[in-house]
């Protein structure tokens, strides 16, 4: 296959451009998971149709050498980041989007949007708070407040098309770095952007690959890791869905930087969508020759590949991963050596995140210098974020560090919404910031600038980017009881620190949460927190006791609160809810009794009904059966 060169690039995304022109609208249907779930590809379906039955020439695959004029093209794509909105239909160019569609509205979007130009009110995004209805993204405060660098593609390309991602200038990056760049200097330019890991750790990321780079070695490997675990996180998912080529051409410069000329990308088993697009990426750079054999005609080789991870958490550590890769248990091993030394199959190898990874042709294509514009002082440029909980606008996101909590949470999440749903003024108590590895921010850090040293000096880390928040109905010994229970079912095993630290931490967890607790037993779980964060392995386990150890500083009276006075304030805490049922209310209908599984209320009929807690099983049967109110102890 003859290789190609920087003409066949320029090429490429004139000859698409061109074709691209002639495209009189563009309706792209995002095609994330999260969007598919939702039954985005049955809408995908219904606007085919109704493109068909209105008589419009349809164009589901671009094709360069069409000359007609006039003529409709439909687009899956990446995620768009607005999960909570979907199925999210986007109209180009009149950058018009609609929110929650349905099949049915499929036949409405082309009379009116398609031959009519005009905006159909009802599938437009509406402010909660302000009641606006909103066009498009250039409108909605969602994607106005954000910078989408990374994410800038994810949602517009269509991600199984490597032409409309070269005329977005992919590839560009790499045939620079390899025709062009020395390593060192590829290393130089990282280096100077301030780039850190997106992963978690937040490594400097040209230092990772210089001390890579200087080790002596024929044989060396780049490692994608797309094992993410973290509850709540789907980053590097999106990522890998909507724009696959942009982190295979971050891989291909990481292999220049540090003389590889192989990589491969470890995905999670429960990313199949991301598996596939990544493959497809893959043998689509492979046809182009922008992979295999002489790349852009340098003379070096480029081989990727994609391993299946069985989804294990502790396979996000780097060590582990490479064990898995290998064949073996992914288990983590003591450091030094470093990868950079002694990785993958003995050799030096470079392990990357996703992120980290597409952040990279940025860099090259733009600069170090552009690059810092964005961000603080120690933390350049921009991090995703998976928004979560109890906000009115989960999605993906993408901001500068530096980023305060409380425009995240307020003016891009819309603001927090009650067990309800409903946006409430009020209602924000914490969030859980960095996975099962990181901790918790609460109101005092609503202003809090975010980026890697002062989420560490608060007793929390960036990780790879979860974000959950946290209303006021929410229990923190629940949440610090959850992360641990995660963490203690993922632990490998191999050290005791963690195998037996997190497996003690959680029963006097459950202690507390059952009402059997006491303040020996509050003591007990902060010191094992302490040890399993000192002595554990790897990283993971040193982190594992972070969320309970965080809670513990900043919510410390609800923890005495469960463990004192054998009260959840929340009442999320089944076995320390008080149940009652209020005379003032209370009909004697006889509901409740006649619902009750135990037989624990009892009362004649028209008169006020008790129930006996000896028997009560605090089930919640009568609190629905009542239809007055009376029942008192539930959310």
């Amino acid at each position: 296959m003859e290789t190609i060169i920087t003409t066949d690039l320029k090429q490429i995304k004139q000859t698409y451009n061109k074709a691209a022109s002639r495209i009189q609208k563009r309706i792209v249907v995002c095609a994330g998971t999260g969007c598919i779930a939702n039954g985005a590809l049955v809408v995908h379906n219904a606007l085919e149709k109704a493109i068909h039955d209105a008589g419009l020439e349809l164009f589901v695959e671009l094709e360069l050498d069409q000359h007609e004029c006039s003529s409709i093209q439909i687009t899956g794509s990446g995620c768009q980041g607005f999960c909570a909105q979907g199925p999210l239909v986007n109209i180009l160019p009149d950058e018009t989007m609609y929110v929650k569609v349905k099949p049915e509205d499929a036949s409405l979007i082309v009379e009116q949007s398609i031959l009519t130009d005009n905006v159909i009110d009802h599938l437009m995004y509406v402010n909660p708070v302000s009641g606006e209805h909103n066009k498009g993204q250039l409108d909605i405060p969602f994607y106005k407040r954000q910078n989408r660098l990374v994410l800038g593609e994810c949602g517009h390309v269509d991600p199984e098309n490597i032409r409309e991602y070269i005329a977005h200038d992919g590839y560009f990056a790499a045939f620079k770095a390899f025709t062009e760049l020395s390593g060192e200097q590829i290393c130089t330019t990282m280096i100077e952007s301030g780039l850190r890991g997106r992963g978690g750790g937040g490594f400097p990321t040209g230092r990772k690959w210089h001390l890579t780079r200087i080790e002596k070695s024929e044989k060396k490997y780049v490692i994608c890791n797309g094992d993410e675990g973290d509850p709540g996180a789907f980053m590097d998912r999106s990522l890998m869905e909507g724009n696959p080529h942009r982190v295979l051409e971050g891989m291909m410069i990481a292999a220049r930087a540090i003389g590889a000329d192989e990589a491969y990308v470890y995905v999670r088993l429960e990313y199949p969508l991301a598996v596939k697009r990544m493959r497809k990426a893959i043998e689509d750079a492979m046809e182009t020759g922008i992979l295999g054999e002489n790349i852009f005609n340098s003379g070096h080789n480029m081989y990727i590949h994609v391993m299946e991870g069985a989804g294990a958490f502790v396979c996000g550590e780097e060590t582990a991963l490479m064990a898995s890769i290998e064949g073996k248990r992914g288990m983590p091993m003591p450091k030094p050596p470093f990868p950079a030394q002694k990785g993958l199959f003995g050799k030096p190898t470079v392990i990357n995140n996703v992120e980290t990874l597409a952040a990279v042709p940025l860099i090259i294509r733009n600069g170090a210098e552009w690059f810092n514009q964005y961000g603080t002082v120690g933390s350049k440029g921009t991090k995703t974020f998976a928004l979560t909980g109890h906000v009115a606008n989960t999605g993906l996101i993408e901001v500068p560090f530096g980023t305060t909590l409380r425009e995240i949470v307020y003016n891009i999440g819309g603001g927090v919404t009650n067990d309800d749903g409903k946006v409430t003024g009020e209602g924000f108590k914490a969030v859980q910031i960095g996975g099962p590895s990181g901790g918790c921010l609460t109101e005092e850090d609503l202003d809090l600038p975010l980026d890697y040293d002062n989420l560490i000096a608060k007793g929390a880390m960036v990780g790879s980017g979860g974000l959950v928040v946290m209303n006021k109905q929410s229990c923190m010994v629940q949440i610090a009881r959850f992360f641990m229970n995660f963490t203690q079912s993922e632990s490998c095993g191999k050290c005791v620190p963690c195998r037996e630290g997190t497996k003690q931490m959680l029963a006097l967890l459950d202690d507390i949460i059952e009402g059997h607790a006491t303040m020996e037993t509050f003591a007990m779980l902060e010191e094992i927190g302490l040890v399993v964060k000192k002595a554990s392995l790897c990283g993971l386990g040193k982190t594992a006791p972070s969320p309970v150890l965080s809670t513990i500083v900043k919510f410390r009276e609800e923890y005495l609160q469960h463990i004192n006075e054998k009260r959840c304030a929340t009442n999320n805490c089944k076995a320390l809810r008080s149940i009652s049922i209020d005379a003032e209310k209370c009909i004697g209908c006889t509901a409740c009794a006649r619902k009750c599984p135990v037989g624990a209320i009892s009362g004649e009929k028209k008169q006020l009904h008790i129930i006996d807690p000896e028997i009560c099983t605090k089930c919640g049967v009568c609190f629905d059966a009542c239809k007055f109110d009376a029942v008192l102890g539930f959310n």
